[in-house]
């Protein structure tokens, strides 16, 4: 039985002469900066729920649109949005019937462990964390293995296994496995047509004092964030004024820290994620306060994306419950912008609820924001001592 590997309709492939045919999508790739992906259409305060960033100069076939959104064709039945901002059309692009894979290299440097494949061509692709055991899973859509070769080398020390699955004929899956039970992070980039994931190794020493944090303060500028019930107190002041409290605790512990703001100034998300990614710090904290619509809603709550970052927001949860804040939850899957990078692991901290008058009160209070930032030290240090307990390599 003859079977096709598809990475757009077979008919408008070998009709790609055909106008009526052509018109049916576009060609192109993407564009601009941090591009990305979302599941569907659905939305809610911060935006539909995203499949992954990409990367640039990736193929991207088009076969429909909405007013802000291009419906795109990642392979015969898999299918995205993305905004038209980051999709430049090329119609001089040739879509052939299939792309292959071909050798791996799986080698790293003094920090850094790489696992590159090649590629016919730019391809888009997602990732995906899995946990017990620590795994990192790339699916790379429009592409069929002819990857017979695989060279391991020594100077790799984070992955202890890199291999393959096709589940579908045009979806090819990358699987790696990890030494160690925490992830510490990746970013997905091409170098030419080679798709290289760069993966973080676990830091040879488990100490705070020896260790680089991003430090975020919600909003700031133009973007005042919620406002206190009583009071009229705006968010940004005062998660900057927590933000350099966690700076100063964290500067007592000798850490490193790197802050996206120190002043009341405007930055937008994007801003945010790419001056933290070229800080590369081993992870990120973003302070922000809660609302509701209900008065009586009240606590703290943290909250990551990818699973394999949830231990960080768990322990620092723990922590701040315990200086007597309500549990409103630890919470998952979470669609903030800076929980969206897989490059380090990340906690998004709502401290408490300016729409609640017990919360505004607190927030009001000078000391309470050294408490939150010591609670906060607190469960990045249990975090530590649970990464060091569970550290012992799966060789």
């Amino acid at each position: 039985m003859l079977r096709f590997f598809l990475f757009l309709p077979l008919l408008a492939t070998l009709t790609l002469n055909s106008q009526d045919v052509k018109s049916k999508y576009l060609t192109g790739k993407t564009t601009g900066s941090l591009p990305y992906l979302e599941y569907g259409l659905g939305v809610d305060r911060l935006g539909g729920a995203k499949m992954t960033f990409l990367d640039t100069g990736i193929v991207m076939k088009v076969t429909d649109s909405t007013v802000i959104n291009y419906k795109v064709q990642l392979s015969a039945n898999h299918f995205a949005w993305m905004p038209k901002n980051n999709f430049k059309k090329d119609t001089a692009l040739r879509l052939p019937l299939y792309y292959l894979t071909s050798s791996w290299l799986v080698n790293g440097d003094s920090t850094y462990d790489y696992v590159s494949i090649a590629l016919d061509e730019k391809l888009p692709y997602r990732s995906i964390q899995q946990i017990n055991p620590a795994r990192i899973v790339v699916e790379i859509f429009g592409a069929t293995s002819n990857t017979n070769w695989i060279t391991q080398r020594s100077t790799a020390k984070e992955v202890k296994n890199a291999y393959s699955e096709q589940p579908e004929d045009d979806v090819f899956r990358v699987i790696i496995e990890l030494k160690h039970q925490q992830h510490w992070g990746y970013s997905i980039f091409y170098r030419d047509k080679k798709l290289v994931i760069k993966i973080k190794r676990q830091p040879e020493e488990l100490d705070l004092g020896k260790m680089k944090v991003a430090v975020d303060a919600g909003h700031g500028g133009d973007n005042t964030g919620a406002t206190g019930v009583t009071s009229g107190i705006k968010e940004k002041n005062y998660t900057l004024l927590i933000a350099k409290q966690l700076q100063r605790i964290l500067w007592e512990e000798e850490a490193k820290v790197f802050m996206t703001r120190t002043s009341d100034v405007s930055l937008s998300m994007t801003e945010r994620i790419e001056m933290v990614q070229k800080e590369d710090p081993d992870f990120l904290i973003s302070i922000h306060l809660n609302s509701s619509v209900k008065d009586s809603v009240k606590g703290v709550s943290t909250y990551y994306r990818y699973i394999g970052f949830r231990p960080l927001t768990y322990f620092i949860q723990q922590r701040l419950t315990e200086a007597g804040l309500d549990d409103f939850g630890n919470i998952g899957n979470f669609n903030f912008a800076l929980n969206g990078p897989t490059d380090y692991p990340n906690c998004l901290v709502e401290v408490a609820f300016l729409s609640n008058k017990e919360d505004e009160q607190l927030i009001l209070d000078a000391e309470f924001h050294k408490l939150v930032a010591l609670q906060i030290v607190k469960g990045i240090k249990d975090w530590l001592k649970f990464c060091k307990e569970n550290s012992k390599e799966d060789n």
